[in-house]
Order: C-alpha cells, then sequence, then structure tokens
C-alpha cells in the first residue's frame, strides 16, 4: 500500500470519525446532565420513525432534535420548557405521553371504551346462548351409527 493511499485512507478515517462525533454529543457537563438528556431524549419520539423515541432512533432528523434537546437544556430550560418546544413545532405526535385534551381522549381512553364493548358483546352473546335451550333428538330415532 503506498503511503499517498495510507494517508489518504488516514484522512479519511479522522473525517468520519469527527462526523460521528458532532451527531451525538459526547460532552455532558456533568452526570446529572447526561441523565437528564437521555430521561428526555427518551420521552420524545421522533418525528421520521414510527415509535422510536430520539435515544433509539437512527435517523438523521432525530440527531438534529437530540441537538436541539441539549442546547435548550443548556439554555437553561426545564423539561417541561423543553417538551412544550418540541410539542409546539412538532404537535402531538412527538410526545409519548400528550396532554389530556379533548384532542387526545380518543388516544387516552379509546382502549378503555373498546375492552368495556367487547366484554359487553362477550355478555350478551352468553346470555342468548343461556336462553337457548338444547335442540332434544326425535323419540324415534332410527339411524344407526
Amino acid at each position: 500500500m503506498s503511503a499517498t493511499l495510507r494517508t489518504l485512507l488516514a484522512i479519511t478515517l479522522l473525517a468520519v470519525a469527527g462526523f460521528a462525533l458532532a451527531v451525538l454529543p459526547k460532552d455532558f457537563q456533568s452526570a446529572e446532565e447526561e441523565a437528564r438528556y437521555n430521561d428526555l431524549a427518551r420521552e420524545l419520539r421522533c418525528v421520521m420513525c414510527q415509535n422510536q423515541s430520539l435515544a433509539d432512533s437512527p435517523a438523521g432528523v432525530a440527531d438534529d432534535l437530540r441537538r436541539q434537546l441539549l442546547v435548550l437544556m443548556r439554555q437553561g430550560k426545564t423539561d417541561a420548557e423543553i417538551n412544550a418546544w418540541f410539542h409546539a413545532r412538532y404537535g402531538d405526535f412527538i410526545l409519548y405521553r400528550p396532554a389530556v385534551t379533548p384532542v387526545t381522549w380518543a388516544l387516552w381512553f379509546g382502549p378503555f371504551v373498546l375492552l368495556l364493548v367487547g366484554a359487553g358483546v362477550v355478555v350478551a352473546v352468553v346470555r342468548r346462548q343461556q336462553g337457548k335451550t338444547p335442540a332434544t333428538p326425535p323419540a324415534d330415532d332410527r339411524q344407526e351409527w
């Protein structure tokens, strides 16, 4: 391998390594900041991925959102202010636990309503079946088995 090729390979690897460090912030100022960052990143959903948090998403837009999350934290914003900032820009979808409002009632209470409706259907079917008497065969059954 020639020296020029080795040098080119080394420069390429260094450039890629520098980019990787820029994508995911590793320079937390304290363990508390890192823990808070990780908690918030798990509470926010990636706007591109289906059901992946910012912490888990490999998408490029998630990298941008993670960087913005760290910027907001370092500006001294509270968790509620950070969630409100993301909610104002991306709507209810970005929050794993959106606020209970008339718009999100179906999201919060829909599964329970469906469960109650299903239980009601099961009870109605069972009661209907209990009311029926089993058919008795005719007394003069000459069929051979």
